[in-house]
């Protein structure tokens, strides 16, 4: 077990609490930046205001759950902070969820109002679910609206068909338009902080079923204070960010959003990853930090004459959501003399627990030490009453003001994912003798091979070792000997080639003889999560529906 707790001052508050702290100390700053166009924290703050005014006006208030189903946009921030100034409930929504997802999480959560841009296929799968979903309103964002002058011309002008139809007397949309009149400031509403629900983040869990987690105004503004005593963003001094990860998803919430604006720093706003983008942004805008997913530092390092591109303004990169490969740090750092930590964290978690201490030191293949007032244990996986020794393996269970209350209107699946007080992570991992966490794997990913454990993530490391393999995924499939073997799908870096067979002659020196895939499979591409995360549910099916799983 190890816990942290400096003596740093971390005050569970209200989150519209840490937007109006950063108004009244950055006003005139930069607070948003959206392909050119600039809003201060001063008139964030005051947009802020009139939003959360109208939301009241359209029945808001504590209990009270909005959607928002957005891309990276001011829009975003602005509903994300007027929803919980006005009493309410962020649920947040990914515009790449199709019908039946959108139904099932609207249903799930309660969500009576749902906020979208006025962009066609985003809208469209929206209103079709709405009526039957129980959604009340539909509040409709003009992309024109947050756009610079010639950009917002060309879009209204060239974009016309990706533009969304409704009827604005239908009884159901209401445009954002609407939201301003109401006054210059919101009702003041008594917000419990340690009680009232901010967020609810839905995720798989440790039990695949999508379900709310229930972030608390504490859980949200103390892992904001968590992250910038442990990463030391004020010594390091984080001035813009790269707005990359989509903001409906929580690592993206902290560290692109939540943070920055702890911090005054401006938010470059991007609402779709595209390397030559994104490469382009850096070398114009500057930013200091940029939070992403080792996919998107490998494609960086991947890039034809990267060497050429000017990153030198990056001072700070975070990684998480999945393991970030040796190889990749280390070539990426080369490449920037930017640090380049990784952190580990949960949905439940809102959501970091560990990160590599950028200023301190940064051990491979560890997701880092402890967040101040967090507290981790590794339990037996047969017993887990019994915590483990330095070393041994177990499952990561968490402690700290960090921690979800639990799932919404699951009291079942909250008892079980907690033990003693800690919640359970599923993962699989141990503490050295530092307090540096190295994870092992997911404990529903780990192959039954022969009696004994095999690790995924034993095997990808492993992969990424050859100079030819870009990405690496490796899966559980039927044995008739063994009961379960590996798998392992693979990509490879521009203009270089390998075969399976050089692949699993490099591997049986990097391995054990039972860790060795039974079959690798060379790909073009490999399935990827909406964040840009190695995807693997998508492999397991596809092996399964050919009998290979």
């Amino acid at each position: 077990m190890l816990e942290r707790t400096e003596s740093a001052s971390i005050v569970p508050v209200p989150v519209p609490d840490l937007l109006d702290a950063s108004v009244a100390e950055y006003g005139p700053r930069p607070a948003l930046n959206f392909f050119g166009r600039q809003w201060t924290y001063a008139e964030l703050g005051a947009l802020v205001n009139q939003v959360a005014a109208g939301l009241q006006e359209e029945g808001v208030g504590p209990g009270t759950k909005v959607g928002l189903c957005l891309p990276n946009t001011p829009y975003s921030v602005v509903f994300f902070f007027a929803v919980l100034k006005a009493g309410g409930t962020v649920v947040n929504f990914s515009p790449l969820y199709v019908e039946r997802e959108l139904r099932h999480q609207i249903r799930d959560s309660g969500t009576t109002i749902m906020v979208v841009p006025d962009v066609k296929v985003i809208h469209a799968r929206v209103a079709a679910v709405a009526h039957e979903a129980g959604l009340k309103t539909v509040i409709v964002c003009p992309m024109t609206g947050v756009l610079p002058w010639l950009k917002g011309m060309l879009f209204t002008w060239f974009k016309r068909k990706d533009q969304a139809e409704y009827h604005l007397r239908d009884g159901l949309h209401l445009p954002f338009g609407a939201l301003l009149g109401h006054g210059s400031r919101p009702r003041p509403v008594k917000i419990d902080p340690l009680t009232d629900i901010a967020v609810l983040q839905y995720t798989g869990g440790t039990t695949g079923v999508p379900k709310g987690a229930m972030l608390t105004h504490a859980n949200v503004s103390a892992n904001a204070q968590q992250v910038m005593i442990h990463a030391e963003c004020r010594r390091i001094g984080v001035k813009r960010v790269a707005g990359v990860l989509p903001l409906f998803h929580v690592f993206a919430m902290q560290t692109v959003m939540v943070i920055p604006i702890c911090l005054g720093a401006e938010i470059l706003l991007v609402p779709r990853f595209t390397l030559a983008q994104v490469l382009d942004l850096i070398e114009r805008e500057k930013p200091t930090m940029f939070p992403g997913v080792p996919t998107i530092y490998a494609a960086i390092n991947g890039v034809d004459d990267i060497e050429k591109r000017d990153l030198s303004s990056l001072t700070l990169c975070i990684s998480g959501g999945a393991p970030l490969p040796a190889e990749v740090r280390q070539r990426f750092e080369g490449l920037t003399g930017c640090k380049l930590v990784e952190g580990y964290g949960l949905s439940e978690t809102s959501p970091v627990v560990t990160a590599n201490p950028p200023l301190g030191l940064v051990k491979d293949g560890s997701v880092g030490t402890a967040l101040p007032r967090t507290v981790i244990e590794i339990r037996d996986l047969a017993d887990p009453r019994r915590l483990c020794g330095v070393g041994e393996k177990g499952e990561v269970c968490v402690r700290g003001p960090q921690v979800m209350r639990g799932y919404y209107n699951r009291p079942l699946e909250t008892a079980d994912t907690f033990i003693d007080g800690a919640l359970r992570t599923g993962d699989v991992g141990y503490l050295d003798a530092e307090g540096y966490l190295f994870l092992v794997d997911r404990i529903k990913d780990v192959i039954l091979c022969g009696g004994y454990n095999v690790y995924p993530r034993v095997i990808e490391e492993a992969l990424y070792l050859h100079p030819a393999v870009s990405e690496a995924v490796a899966i559980a499939v039927p044995d008739a000997y063994r009961g379960q073997a590996p798998k392992a799908f693979v990509t490879l870096r521009d203009g270089m080639s390998v075969t399976p067979d050089e692949l699993l002659d490099f591997l049986s020196a990097q391995i054990s003889k039972i860790e060795l895939p039974k079959a690798i499979e060379i790909r073009d591409s490999l399935p990827k999560s909406v964040v840009g995360k190695l995807s693997k549910k998508e492999l397991v099916e596809e092996e399964r529906t050919r009998g290979g799983a």
